[in-house]
């Protein structure tokens, strides 16, 4: 059985966050994707410190669909070194998780 996972990519625009998210769900690489705006990130970046204003996608997918979602990413994104961090869904709704799996399946209702 596919085991669902949740996925955090962040983005430095809403264009890149929709094109992102599009792709990834279109493509049945992912059941759904959050996009979150109003994200500050503050990070090392080439010898400084940054601080900026980003979006969080919480990416819902399975964990065979990893290594396809991550390339989708690494392809479309702007940065060159794009945030992508898998979690594992410990426990949750039963319905949604099968939801979750027949969607990257591209068996959904």
């Amino acid at each position: 059985m596919r085991e669902p996972v949740v996925l955090y990519v962040t983005a430095p625009s809403e264009q890149v966050a929709t094109t992102l998210a599009r792709a990834l769900v279109s493509e049945h690489l992912a059941a759904c994707v959050n996009i979150v705006p109003g994200v500050r990130s503050l990070y090392w970046w080439e010898g400084a410190v940054c601080d900026d204003a980003e979006l969080l996608l919480v990416i819902k997918s399975c964990r065979d669909r990893v290594p396809a979602l991550t390339a989708r990413v690494l392809a479309l994104h702007p940065y060159s070194v794009p945030e992508v961090v898998v979690l594992p869904i410990v426990d949750g709704s039963a319905r949604y998780l099968e939801w979750v799996r027949a969607s990257v399946e591209g068996d959904a209702p």
